[in-house]
């Protein structure tokens, strides 16, 4: 696989052209290599960003907007639903399961009018987590990808990690290459006795044995790199220094000990699954990492929806916004972007097995942190949260709204696989009416 390039601006010389000259031979053309250029000199990333770090917290399956954040308390109960609502401190209405997330309501900022075309599961989460509809002749990269392609890693730990593990395919690096994939935990912070897979040297190796053990790789290498030029021989030593860099680091290793935490602060978020994810995703943005996505499967409710919202939502309503709240107490919110996120959500009417299936074409997100303004709810949708009134949010829009709030220009223009300029995301819009 072609590892990605990039072009930097600045003045034509004799190696330009031979380089045009190389690149002709993979269809771009001398129009096409000055137009990226130009581009990359447009799209210089801010030097002072209102992010340094983000959250992703992704609901896979489809969480119910009408059971969330645009509930529609005046609808006939067969659209509502049972499950009622609450007031939030914003004056707003939340779903009746939120009510620890409508008392922190004025500190974060909720979309009601996300909108895409896409029915089923694996397109849809394509399009909410690389903000690029699929296409079957390129895989895009995932936003934690991106980041470390663009940002790269902090204070030794991974740019961009997934917890648990990469439960989607849309959560890769796509044609970015093996050093952008994410680093996983492979388990439960909740559990007993958890330990992140593969992050302590293995028994019986010190420090200094693999000290020289990568001394002589290195050499190794030095006297094969010119034989060994490949991108996939690059991208795999950037990954091995990378995980050298991780495992190799004390106060790194440390921020994957959720046990450092006291047992209160444990308990605040709930002792649940979700709860414990999202309090290990605040340790590693509050030692250095770049983009954290937490993954939480089971939203798909096609029947039965009362009793399982009941079972899943009151886990997700403490352990988010106590993560708020508690990135707010720790210094950390107003420098870390926080999503949440799904694929779409559910159908409007309940259906014969008592549950709701997808529905794409109007749905809710929650951004918080970040430069994104707080206590407001951006777009509005019909009587029975079915079609967008004013407003509509689109996941390219998204895709260039998170991005620029982490200095990372949306139309920066990369090289794929085929040799053609493609930009980090589609046509989207940057949300300025949601911003600081």
């Amino acid at each position: 696989m072609r590892r990605m390039s990039t072009f930097c601006p600045g003045p034509s010389s004799r190696r330009d052209f031979l380089k045009v000259g190389f690149l002709s031979g993979l269809g771009l053309s001398l129009g096409d290599y000055f137009s990226l250029r130009a581009a990359q000199a447009a799209t210089t990333p801010r030097e002072d960003p209102p992010a340094d770090s983000a959250i992703l917290i992704f609901l896979d399956g489809g969480l119910s907007h009408l059971e969330s954040f645009d509930p529609k308390p005046e609808a006939p109960i067969d659209y509502r639903g049972d499950l009622g609502s609450v007031r939030t401190v914003t004056g707003e209405y939340f779903g009746g399961l939120f009510p620890q997330t409508a008392s922190i309501a004025d500190k974060i900022a909720i979309i009601r009018t996300v909108n895409h075309s896409a029915k089923f599961h694996l397109r849809a989460k394509g399009n909410m987590l690389t903000g690029r509809d699929t296409k079957p002749e390129i895989i895009y990269p995932s936003y934690g990808s991106i980041v470390s392609h663009e940002l790269g890693p902090r204070a030794n730990l991974p740019a961009y990690t997934c917890i648990p593990s990469l439960l989607d395919p849309n959560l890769g690096y796509g044609y970015l290459g093996l050093a952008h994939s994410a680093f996983t935990v492979e388990g439960e912070p909740l559990h007993e006795g958890f330990k992140v897979k593969n992050l302590n040297l293995p028994s019986g190796v010190s420090p200094e044995r693999m000290e020289k053990r990568r001394t002589l790789l290195e050499a190794v290498d030095s006297h094969t790199k010119n034989l060994e030029t490949s991108d996939a021989v690059r991208s795999m030593d950037e990954y091995y220094d990378r995980a050298y860099a991780l495992i190799s680091s004390k106060s790194a290793r440390e921020a994957f000990d959720i046990t450092a935490e006291p047992q209160a602060i444990r308990d605040e978020y709930g002792m649940t699954a979700m709860s414990q994810r999202l309090l290990l995703s605040l340790r590693l943005v509050e030692a250095g990492a770049r983009f954290v996505t937490v993954f939480d499967q089971g939203w798909d409710l096609h029947e039965d929806i009362k009793p399982a919202m009941e079972a899943r939502a009151p886990g997700l309503d403490r352990g988010y916004s106590t993560l708020i709240r508690d990135l707010e107490r720790r210094g950390l919110l107003d420098r870390t972007l926080v999503i949440l996120a799904t694929e779409f959500g559910r159908s409007v009417q309940i259906n014969h097995l008592a549950g709701r299936d997808h529905w794409w074409r109007a749905f809710s997100i929650a951004l918080a942190g970040g430069g994104i303004q707080k206590g407001i709810v951006y777009g509005k949708t019909d009587a029975h949260a079915a079609e967008i009134i004013e407003n509509p949010v689109s996941p390219e829009d998204l895709a260039a709204t998170i991005l620029t709030q982490l200095g990372i220009s949306p139309s920066k223009k990369l090289l794929s696989p085929g040799g053609r300029p493609v930009a980090l995301t589609g046509e989207g819009s940057i949300l300025f009416d949601i911003l600081t």
